[in-house]
């Protein structure tokens, strides 16, 4: 007869004994993130595109802090097929996010 307490079959995962100062240093970097975006906008640090271009620059540097931090992107033991994954969903998102503004800023006139 098997206790529920058994761990046969479940994944092992490695918790740290310590402070878990990885997450501090992760939300510390979101935070300033964040609030160097605010700040550039409230105080008009550049034009309206080259603050756009700023503000998703630190988006950018927003979702990789988010993924290696506290989504543990590359701490699995086996194969590093999610990573795969990851990149080939940016690559989708760019191209399509891409297309759209090109077609917004080039193709929005004529009729077919």
């Amino acid at each position: 007869m098997m206790h529920a307490s058994s761990s046969a079959g479940a994944p092992s995962h490695k918790h740290a004994a310590g402070f878990p100062w990885h997450h501090v240093i992760g939300f510390a970097l979101s935070i300033i993130l964040t609030f160097l975006a605010l700040w550039m906008v409230q105080a008009h640090v550049a034009r309206a595109s080259g603050l756009l271009a700023l503000i998703l620059v630190l988006a950018a540097l927003q979702i990789g802090i988010q993924l290696f931090f506290f989504m543990h992107v590359t701490e699995s033991p086996g194969p590093k097929y999610h990573v795969i994954a990851l990149s080939l969903g940016i690559i989708f998102t760019f191209a399509v996010v891409g297309g759209a503004v090109w077609i917004m800023t080039f193709g929005g006139t004529l009729a077919y």
